[in-house]
C-alpha cells in the first residue's frame, strides 16, 4: 500500500524553533497534517505551541503541537499513540530534535557527552520504535533524518561532542534505510550546513561543565571560539536561507517511493560534506552489490 499523494501525516521531532519549527510549516502549508513534537508544551515551550496554533488558524492549515520529549521512551509512545488515535496512520517522521554544544572537547564531562548523545541518537531511537510497528503494519512509510555536513564534511574544532553524535545518528540512519525498505519505508538524510542565522543552534549551545579546564584552552583559544560564529557565518552566501532545508523536507514528502535521493546537501558554506558522501555512498552500495544485497537499495542509495 502507498500514499505519495498530499495529506500526509507527519511527526516533526524537536520542533519548537529552527528548522523543526520551519519545517512543520512548511509542510502543513503543502497540504499535511503536520505534528509539531516538541517538549514541556505546557511550560517552557508554552509560547511556541501559542504561535503555532496562531500560524494554523491564520493560514487555515491542519498544524498542531504534540507533547514529545525525545529523552523518554514513554513520551515518544504517548506522542505517536495521540497521532494513531486522531488519524489513523502516520505517514512520515522527521528526525529533527537535537542540541549543540559549543567549547573544548577536553572540558565536556562524559555524562555531558551521554546527555547529548541521549538527545540526538537515541531520541531518533526511542521515536522510531514507537513509530516504526504503524508504518510496517501499513507497508509504507518515510523516516526523514535532519543530520550535519559535519559528519563529513569541513568540520571545524570545539563542536566535538555534537559532530560525534551527529555522525552516530548518521550511522544509525544508513542502516535503518536498509532494514527498514523491504517494508515499504523510505529513509532520506537531510544534510544541512552551518547555517548561522535563522536557528537557535550557537544561541543555546551548551558550554562545558569542568571550567578550569576550559579555562585552559580558552587562554589559547578564546580569540578563535569566541569569533567562530562569524568566521562560519563569513562562508554563507548573503542570500541563504535556512528555510531552504524546510523546503527540501518538503520535497522529499512529495517525491514518489523508492526515487527518493539517500542524502539531500542544503549546504551554502560548501564544506565538502556533498563531495565526500557522494564517494562513501556509492562505495556502500558497491558493497552492498558484491554481497548480493541489491534489493536493499534504492534508486538513490548513492547519489
Amino acid at each position: 500500500m502507498r500514499n505519495d499523494d498530499a495529506g500526509k501525516a507527519i511527526l516533526v521531532t524537536g520542533a519548537s524553533s529552527g528548522i523543526g519549527a520551519l519545517s512543520v510549516r512548511a509542510l502543513a502549508l503543502a497540504g499535511h497534517a503536520v505534528y509539531a513534537g516538541i517538549r514541556q508544551t505546557a511550560t517552557r515551550n508554552a509560547t511556541a505551541v501559542a504561535d503555532l496554533a496562531r500560524y494554523g488558524t491564520d493560514h487555515q492549515v491542519e498544524v498542531q503541537a504534540v507533547e514529545l520529549d525525545v529523552t523518554s521512551e514513554d513520551s515518544a509512545d504517548a506522542a505517536v499513540d495521540r497521532i494513531l488515535a486522531e488519524r489513523g496512520r502516520l505517514d512520515v517522521v522527521v528526525h529533527n530534535a537535537g542540541h549543540m554544544v559549543l567549547g573544548a572537547a577536553e572540558a565536556f564531562t562524559a555524562e555531558q557527552l551521554a546527555d547529548l548523545y541521549d538527545v540526538n541518537v537515541l531520541g531518533t531511537q526511542r521515536v522510531n520504535r514507537a513509530a516504526l510497528p504503524k508504518l510496517r503494519e501499513q507497508g509504507s512509510g518515510l523516516l526523514v533524518w535532519i543530520g550535519s555536513s559535519s559528519t563529513r564534511g569541513g568540520c571545524p574544532p570545539f563542536l566535538a561532542p555534537y559532530f560525534a553524535a551527529k555522525a552516530a545518528m548518521d550511522a544509525l540512519a544508513v542502516s535503518y534505510a536498509a532494514e527498514v525498505l523491504p517494508f515499504g519505508i523510505d529513509t532520506a538524510i537531510v544534510v544541512p550546513g552551518a547555517f548561522t542565522t535563522g536557528t537557535n543552534h550557537f544561541t543555546n549551545a551548551g558550554a562545558p561543565a569542568d571550567v578550569d579546564r576550559a579555562e585552559i584552552y580558552d587562554q589559547r583559544h578564546r580569540h578563535l571560539t569566541d569569533n567562530l560564529g562569524e568566521c562560519l557565518a563569513a562562508l554563507i552566501p548573503p542570500d541563504a536561507d535556512v528555510t531552504e532545508v524546510a523546503e527540501a523536507v518538503v520535497h522529499l514528502v512529495a517525491t514518489p517511493h523508492g526515487t527518493r535521493p539517500l542524502r539531500t546537501h542544503v549546504d551554502p558554506s560548501r564544506d565538502g560534506s556533498e563531495v565526500v558522501c557522494a564517494v562513501a555512498d556509492r562505495v556502500r552500495a558497491d558493497f552492498f552489490r558484491r554481497l548480493g544485497l541489491d534489493s536493499l537499495l534504492t534508486a538513490g542509495s548513492s547519489l
